[in-house]
């Protein structure tokens, strides 16, 4: 029998939760540079939950399993908008037992509820493992847009450029 996952919008309460989560998520894609537990904390707190993203967090017998962090974008196609997926995250022990297409489910109801025409992501070309799963779920790999980063220096000179 599977169990099942409860799927819930995180709130200020769920900070201490969220900090686990989101280090146990830069460890696995990041990990001697992770910043700590506690400058999570802070950074969820002062940061995160302010900004408008939004997070939803995934539940197996109590326990947080899971989030996924995402955004609603205008324009989108048409007169709707795009669900736009930032990060899904998934702890090991949990992983292959359906969280994470039960959080993507989550997202698709939430994106027609809110009129969007689709779901956007993007992964890193260096996850053989997460391109597999999204290309066995179906999912349409988006080859005609190139995605582009201004950072480090690249921003502040663009930041300083403006009139």
């Amino acid at each position: 029998m599977k169990t099942s996952t409860l799927i819930r919008s995180a709130t200020d309460a769920d900070i201490e939760v969220l900090a686990d989560l989101f280090h146990a998520m830069f460890v696995h894609y990041w990990d001697p540079r992770s910043p700590s537990r506690a400058e999570l904390a802070r950074h969820i707190e002062c940061d995160v939950l302010p900004s408008g993203c939004e997070i939803v967090i995934a539940e197996r017998d109590g326990q947080a399993v899971g989030l996924a962090t995402f955004a609603v974008l205008y324009p989108g196609p048409g007169l709707g908008g795009q669900l736009t997926l930032k990060d899904l995250f998934v702890i090991a022990a949990a992983r292959g037992s359906g969280v994470g297409k039960d959080l993507l489910a989550h997202l698709a109801k939430t994106a027609i509820a809110r009129g969007c025409l689709r779901l956007d992501w993007t992964a890193e070309a260096s996850n053989p493992e997460a391109l597999a799963y999204y290309d066995r779920l179906g999912a349409t790999r988006v080859t005609e847009k190139v995605y582009y980063r201004l950072d480090g220096d690249l921003l502040k000179t663009m930041a300083s450029a403006s009139r």
